[in-house]
């Protein structure tokens, strides 16, 4: 596996609500629409949203995590 197919594993195996919740909470209008995208996506969709912006995603994903901390806490 190439480390881009690494990447997308990691977004693909993770539950979608908290990246979706952060791109909501954290994004600019863009990213809060991609947000609501992935909160309706199957899982083909998914993959191709997290594939055409892996990076983005990503980020937002990390935020999420951090979102899910905090509200564990």
């Amino acid at each position: 596996m190439t480390d881009r197919e690494d990447r997308l594993d990691v977004l693909m195996r993770s539950e979608p609500y908290w990246t979706a919740r952060a791109m909501r909470e954290q994004g600019s209008a863009f990213y809060q629409k991609l947000g609501e995208a992935l909160e309706r996506a199957d899982l083909a969709n998914r993959r191709r949203l997290y594939g055409a912006w892996l990076d983005e995603f990503e980020d937002f994903h990390a935020r999420g995590l951090r979102l899910a901390a905090e509200e564990e806490a």
